[in-house]
């Protein structure tokens, strides 16, 4: 649709390069051709705008094959307008100076248009063909001869439209004959699926028989290999102990041999040192004999002289105790026997007692004076 702005009783319009305007004013040809932008009077101007593009036009029909069965064609047919001029003037293309809305409906002319010359060819290869072949190759029978049927429609060129393209999307039957036409081949699908199912099972049972195969081999050549493992570990056992015998032989000989040279120098050595002992010995006894006969002679000289001098003594002492006299002794022996006495800290004594002294001590000064 075209722009259109108002000015001070004055009209402008501006088109789209894909728009093809043409304005008369007073029966004359004032603009013609696509994007134009001008300035017009709105009582004085009358306005096309033609479209230029490449359309696509949907369609939706239903025929009738040979065996009587409808079925649904889908197809698009693409065109665009050749010759805007005399298309505006075979349609009415013409629209408002004021807003720049299309009077009438062009496009759905041409749509109608189109739609029935597609169907009038669509329907004439329908009905010669059945449904089976329809279903296999009627979109290719159907595009053909109705891209064939707008090439050679007369209308088309007089009215300015030009086919650009032809397409046919599909034919449908009816749902219950679709799925009745399915049935068979779901069938055979399905058959194909189950042979492809027990084939793949026989595979699989093949394929697990040979697994079984081959781990049962693989079992045998496994314990055949251990029972060579479990020889070759005994022999290899047999060889260790034959060479751990004949080192430890090797072994305990020189471990004898040594135990031998190192007790013949044990027994040499305590023998030396027996030896050894046995002459300090002797010598320490020797030594030690003499010691105790010069000990035992220093001893019998020293008792010979003690016993020289306590006799050389005895007779002084027994010198002296003849020379003196009586009450001399009388003296010593009294302090003698004071030396030897226990300490005495108090002496109590009785009138008897001091009576009984002083008697005798009286009798003895008697005896004395007499004598």
């Amino acid at each position: 649709m075209a722009d259109i702005t108002r000015r001070f009783g004055w009209r402008h319009l501006r088109g789209a390069p894909t728009a093809h305007i043409r304005h008369h004013r007073s029966g004359r040809l004032v603009h013609d051709g696509p994007g134009l932008s001008f300035w017009y009077r709105s009582l004085t101007a009358a306005l096309s705008e033609v479209p230029v593009d490449d359309r696509e036009l949907a369609m939706t029909f239903h025929a009738r094959t040979s065996d009587f069965q409808d079925v649904a064609v889908q197809a698009t047919v693409t065109y665009r307008v050749s010759d805007p001029a005399v298309a505006a003037a075979r349609l009415d293309f013409s629209i408002d100076p004021d807003t720049g809305v299309w009077r009438g409906a062009p496009l759905e002319q041409l749509s109608t248009l189109l739609t029935e010359t597609a169907q009038q060819h669509a329907l004439d290869v329908l009905a010669r063909t059945s449904l089976a072949s329809a279903l296999v190759d009627g979109v290719a029978a159907v595009r053909e001869r109705v891209a064939s049927g707008l090439a050679a429609e007369p209308r088309l060129p007089a009215t300015g439209i030009e086919i650009v393209a032809v397409r046919v999307v599909a034919l449908r039957p009816e749902p219950e004959v679709e799925r009745a036409l399915r049935t068979p081949a779901r069938e055979q699908i399905q058959q194909e699926a189950d042979r492809a199912t027990y084939e793949r099972r026989a595979v699989a049972v093949e394929r697990e028989r040979a697994i079984a195969e081959n781990e049962l081999a693989s079992q045998i050549e496994l314990a055949r290999r251990e029972e060579q493992l479990v020889e070759q570990r005994g022999t290899n056992a047999r060889r260790e102990a034959e060479e751990k015998a004949a080192a430890d032989a090797v072994k305990a000989g020189a471990e004898a041999a040594r135990t031998l040279r190192l007790t013949e120098a044990e027994a040499t050595r305590t023998v030396q040192l027996a030896e050894a002992e046995a002459t300090r010995n002797v010598r320490l006894a020797a030594a030690e004999a003499e010691r105790q006969v010069k000990l035992a002679e220093a001893e019998a000289a020293a008792a010979r002289a003690v016993g020289a001098a306590r006799a050389e003594a005895q007779s002084a002492w027994l010198r002296v105790h003849g020379e003196v006299g009586a009450a001399t002794l009388h003296a010593l022996t009294g302090t003698r026997l004071a030396e030897n006495l226990p300490r005495i800290e108090s002496v109590t004594v009785s009138p008897d007692v001091l009576t009984g002294l002083l008697a005798k001590l009286g009798g003895a000064g008697g005896s004395g004076g007499s004598a």
